[in-house]
């Protein structure tokens, strides 16, 4: 392997490590990133991937249908449980706040539900049962979308793995 099939290998794994941390992070778009790791390997072809065309194509239409969708869910959960758009842009703020505290993870995690739980209530005060039901519903959405983009770009990840193991065995008679 030559050193800039070697750079090219770090490249896509760091645009993929990039996109997991932005599928916990709201400012990050990491399935779109992570994909863009599939699409410097596809390429940069052999000796570093065998990717095939189709293989692009459904990772891109899987990474398209993920990204729509985290922006689909929280407001979708949100709404099933009663609460209104303040609730997800309570979600939304949280998680932000949430990467600032001491533990970021479970900051990211627990914040979520507490901004819809603020912003509900500051929408309608007086209901704090649906303040709690709308956060309940928010947090619900945003950790659906988190999760479901995790996976997407592990699956990523795992393809990539795959193919440029299966890449450097066939260049090396293995």
């Amino acid at each position: 392997m030559t050193i800039g099939s070697t750079i090219f290998i770090v490249i896509s794994f760091v645009l993929i490590l990039i996109g997991l941390i932005g599928s916990f992070l709201p400012a990050i778009p990491g399935p779109p990133i992570a994909w863009c790791g599939i699409l410097l390997a596809f390429f940069k072809g052999n000796p570093i991937s065998s990717l095939k065309l189709s293989t692009l194509i459904i990772t891109f239409v899987l990474m398209i249908a993920v990204t729509i969708a985290d922006y689909i869910f929280p407001s979708i959960m949100t709404k099933r449980t009663g609460g209104t758009k303040a609730g997800s842009i309570g979600a939304t703020v949280g998680m932000i706040v949430g990467i600032f505290l001491p533990i970021p993870i479970i900051g990211i995690i627990v914040a979520p539900f507490f901004g819809a739980f603020i912003f509900e209530l500051l929408h309608d005060s007086k209901n704090t049962k649906r303040a709690f039901d709308s956060a309940w519903g928010a947090f619900l959405g945003f950790m659906i979308g988190t999760g479901i983009k995790a996976i997407v770009v592990m699956i990523f990840a795992w393809i990539l793995i795959l193919n440029i193991k299966f890449s450097i065995a066939s260049s090396s008679g293995l």
